[in-house]
């Protein structure tokens, strides 16, 4: 090459694609490569360190496969490049050992950054790619771009029209010319692995291009169903890229089904590697500019409420009593529970601990099976029905706000013989009329029911005890509160949110008090201790709302220490109901139960909203146990809360996935918390990279 400008390399390594762009410094597509991958397939290699020339294992053929795009663009090695910016699902741990890159970035920021390169005035994108689907659209409100990824399902990618073509023995790219764009034949796009069954109806009756036709439009549809709803409202164009755009019949039912014009960029297929070339070359010009921030991150601190909160909870569960055990819900008043002086055994919290033993899990799961409880049960209450519980001598429930849960309590009680033993609390979804007398009454029953079942005998002033214990634990609590949501991080939200407070059975005892007060004494000398120069406003708050994954911790982890925004707190720490009357216990604790969030949706997110701007969250990040199913998080929950942050400017990020079964965690899960942060340092700091230094 006879210039020397500076180089900018952009790799994009899909589940079936490799993409490369390089750029010069006036943002010229000077060489690009889009290319299918295939598996190698030549046994056990040793490695013999030198990729360019032996390719035996994948990674060695991706280094022989850049390298050829190198020297097919004139550049004669990698230390002519001036920045390698990566992306793209297959980019693991390793790939830095066969191709040396400067940084990586999320699929969906790259595709951004691609598609602003020749349409920076664009404002919804759909890529459609081999693995999954993504749709990102500009929030004006917000000023920033808001993405949606598709989930598990392969259906709404590449991967459905792979395997439909594969059935009618159709060359893939041949799939547009040959459609019959008029086609009346309808069938499944559900699977892309069960595709096949629904064209086998149809391959011998009817002609391949109606076949085809129908084909394409199911997957139009499919990708429309999977991450459409960000485009809800929308109206204008859309630009269509990736892998799929190639596919004009597709584009032309996107048209039809959406109603929005359908552009087809001129590098659609490398798209995402042009983005990432475009943002090598950003990082250049910031290099030397951008702060650490690692230090604005809290690390894992040893604290003793923490060890406290630990022993206890060991204790609880696995020693040994002489009390009579009561199983219980999460939701069920452990004020009474402990008034009485049982033995409480939370199953939903049981089943959290049985998440920490892969081994133990996988053997519930298997015998839950066995039972007929499929992946569609929830993973807390499928794990319950596989394993052997404890026995006891009653068992407490609440018909709200899980109701999954209540019926499969009901089947336990069942499968134990204890039909006689066993009270289901009818909770009311708020306090609207006569909630709060109602449910006053069902509990001051089921203390009856207790007292008959263990012999035990309720005494009003442990009763009333064990109200004033959960007062002071609350005013503790509430000082917890306030002073995490008033300062800078000083914990790790990946380590408080394993407390989940208000989901604690220790409510009603001293020992609670204790370890909240500790908590409060804790928080206070890490306040005092904080850089003078570490303000709220110097990190991004993230607020983390239901559960999260109890197998595994590295997702917060991620979040916090990777892409360096703390989570400042955390909603099953959050409390929120008013003091108990000792004197009047259970309508004060039929009040607690309706107050709690959860319990009422609407309660939950005006909640939300309310405490968000007090303790400046700028973000929100929901885990979406059981995709939607789970009745915490579900469709509705999850729209009425994306609708009412919208009003106060809080983007929020759904995160589907499951707190028990690890096995079926979307693989875009890091990218969706990737692509979130960078949209959220590019509206904070003006890039995606992080914060300049002041002088800068």
């Amino acid at each position: 090459m006879e210039n020397r400008e500076n180089l900018y390399l952009g790799i994009d390594v899909g589940s079936t694609t490799f993409k490369a762009v390089l750029m010069t410094e006036r943002g010229k597509v000077l060489h690009w490569l889009y290319q299918r991958t295939k598996p190698v397939d030549t046994g056990r290699v040793r490695c013999s360190g030198i990729c360019s020339r032996c390719g035996a294992c994948n990674f060695g053929q991706l280094r022989q496969t850049l390298d050829s795009f190198l020297s097919d663009a004139g550049v004669e090695s990698m230390a002519r490049i001036s920045c390698t910016v990566v992306t793209g699902s297959q980019i693991v741990e390793d790939t830095r050992d066969f191709i040396p890159y400067d940084f990586r970035v999320s699929e969906v920021t790259a595709h951004v950054a691609g598609t602003r390169h020749y349409h920076p005035d664009v404002r919804a994108i759909l890529d459609v790619g081999g693995q999954d689907s993504k749709a990102m659209i500009y929030n004006e409100d917000m000023q920033m771009w808001n993405s949606k990824m598709s989930g598990i399902c392969a259906a709404g990618t590449g991967a459905f029209l792979d395997s439909v073509a594969g059935k009618l023995g159709v060359p893939i790219e041949e799939m547009a010319q040959r459609a019959n764009l008029d086609s009346s034949l309808e069938f499944s796009s559900v699977c892309a692995v069960l595709s096949a069954t629904s064209i086998n109806k149809f391959k011998n009756r009817f002609p391949l291009g109606e076949i085809i036709g129908g084909a394409c439009r199911a997957q139009a549809r499919t990708i429309m169903s999977g991450v459409g709803e960000i485009f809800l409202g929308y109206k204008g164009d859309i630009i269509f890229q990736g892998g799929v755009a190639y596919n004009q019949a597709v584009a032309y039912y996107l048209k039809q089904i959406t109603g929005n014009n359908i552009i087809i960029p001129k590098f659609h297929s490398v798209m995402g590697a042009l983005g990432a070339a475009c943002l090598a070359r950003e990082f250049t010009g910031l290099r030397g500019k951008l702060q650490d921030t690692s230090s604005l991150v809290p690390p894992t601190r040893k604290l003793e409420s923490v060890a406290l909160r630990a022993r206890l909870t060991k204790h609880e569960f696995l020693g040994r009593s002489a009390q009579p055990t009561v199983w219980r819900n999460l939701f069920f008043p452990a004020e009474i529970l402990n008034a009485l002086g049982v033995r409480i055994m939370t199953l939903e919290t049981y089943a959290a601990m049985l998440a920490r033993n892969p081994k133990r899990v996988k053997t519930a799961f298997d015998h839950a099976a066995c039972k007929g409880f499929s992946g569609e049960t929830c993973s807390f209450l499928r794990s319950l029905e596989g394993m052997d519980l404890p026995p006891a001598a009653y068992c407490v429930s609440t018909s709200q706000p899980c109701q999954q849960g209540e019926r499969i309590f009901r089947d336990l009680v069942r499968g134990s013989g204890m039909e006689d033993r066993f009270f289901s609390l009818q909770t009311p979804p708020n306090m609207e009329g006569q909630a709060v007398e109602y449910l006053a009454a069902d509990l001051e029953r089921s203390v009856g029911l207790l007292e008959k079942a263990t012999g035990l005998k309720m005494d009003p002033a442990r009763l009333a005890e064990a109200c004033e214990f959960s007062n002071q634990a609350r005013r503790y609590s509430l000082e917890c509160n306030q002073i995490r949501m008033s300062n800078p991080p000083l914990v790790r939200g990946a380590q408080a949110i394993y407390s989940a407070a208000i989901f604690s059975q220790l409510w009603g005892r001293p020992e609670l008090v204790e370890i909240q007060r500790k908590f409060r004494d804790e928080l206070l000398e890490l306040a005092a201790s904080v850089d003078p120069g570490i303000t709220r406003e110097s990190t991004h708050r993230l607020l983390w709302l239901h559960l999260p994954p109890f197998y595994d911790s590295s997702l917060l982890d991620y979040v916090e220490t990777e892409c360096r925004a703390p989570i400042v707190f955390e909603e099953v720490n959050y409390v929120g109901w008013d003091e108990l009357n000792p004197a009047d216990p259970y309508r004060s604790l039929a009040r607690k139960i309706l107050t709690t969030g959860f319990m009422d949706p609407e309660l939950r997110v005006k909640t939300i909203v309310r405490t968000a701007g007090p303790a400046m969250f700028n973000g929100c990040i929901l885990y979406n146990h059981g995709f939607g199913r789970c009745s915490m998080s579900d469709s509705a929950f999850v729209k009425y809360l994306r609708e009412e942050l919208n009003k106060a400017g809080i983007p929020l990020l759904v995160l589907d996935g499951d707190c028990v079964d690890p096995t079926i965690d979307p693989c875009s899960t890091y990218t969706k918390v990737s692509a979130y942060i960078e949209a959220l340092n590019s509206k904070k700091y003006g890039n995606i990279f992080g914060p300049r230094y002041q002088a800068d």
